[in-house]
């Protein structure tokens, strides 16, 4: 079992930043994470992932150059670093966790397969305005 909890959404002007955080908590065992998206009726997308046993990461094309991913294994956070964001950044954002996943299959499914992930945060949601 493994529960998360996201924050540090909020409002921004484009061209802004903010970090999102992700904290897992339950299982200590390796995880496959993503971050994903969803903006009112659109689907939801996959924007980065990150094996957190050995930190490897794979980010949407869409977000390339903008925004990052990394861990801090001490406190059981994922970040999302978020940099010149764009109007179409403005989403509910949430972590999800995979236990089963290796690196491999993490990095080939985690941003496209939001339905293998059992483990959800409420969310927090992200604004940009122009």
């Amino acid at each position: 079992q493994v529960q998360l909890v996201e924050s540090g959404g909020g409002s921004v002007q484009a061209g802004g930043s903010l970090r999102l955080s992700c904290v897992a908590s339950g299982s200590r065992g390796t995880k496959c994470i993503t971050w994903f998206r969803q903006a009112p009726g659109k689907e939801r997308e996959g924007v980065a992932t990150i094996y957190t046993g050995g930190g490897s990461t794979v980010l949407a094309d869409s977000v390339k150059g903008r925004f990052t991913i990394a861990q801090d294994n001490a406190a059981n956070t994922v970040y999302l670093q978020m940099n010149s964001l764009k109007p179409e950044d403005t989403a509910m954002y949430y972590c999800a966790a995979d236990l089963r996943f290796n690196k491999y299959t993490c990095m080939d499914w985690g941003l496209s397969r939001p339905t293998s992930f059992p483990y959800w945060g409420q969310g927090t949601q992200v604004t940009v305005s122009s």
